[in-house]
């Protein structure tokens, strides 16, 4: 539903970080498995052409950027975005899942993240994602 998909101004609070992260998720006795896309403190971007309803509970397992440890934690699809047969040009099918009370010590982390790659683009003379 594109009446799901938040304005860019809502999806922007925070800055954010492309990766291409492998990710294990669950929902109710599925198990999947896709990659996050988008990165930032407060959730991900995950990309499936069947994605989940919004307020569904997801359990996510992956290893951020530059660490070892994966991590577990909880997520709640937030927004979708549906796959679009021939739709070349659309925005790639997905949702966008906020974590549910991450660890601080991951939310911390990963604002250095994120922070470092946005400045970092910055210096490219890239505009931040």
């Amino acid at each position: 539903m594109a009446d799901d998909v938040p304005d860019n101004e809502d999806r922007r609070r925070v800055k954010r970080m492309v990766v291409d992260l492998q990710v294990d998720f669950s929902a109710d006795d599925m198990f999947l498995y896709s990659y996050i896309t988008d990165l930032s403190p407060l959730g991900i971007f995950l990309r499936s052409n069947a994605p989940f309803e919004v307020g569904t509970r997801l359990t996510m397992r992956f290893t951020p950027p530059g660490e070892e440890e994966v991590v577990e934690l909880e997520g709640e699809v937030r927004w979708i975005s549906p796959f679009r047969f021939g739709a070349l040009e659309a925005r790639e099918p997905g949702m966008g899942v906020q974590f549910i009370d991450p660890p601080e010590r991951l939310r911390e982390q990963l604002m250095g993240l994120v922070g470092g790659a946005v400045e970092l683009r910055k210096g490219d003379g890239q505009a931040p994602t």
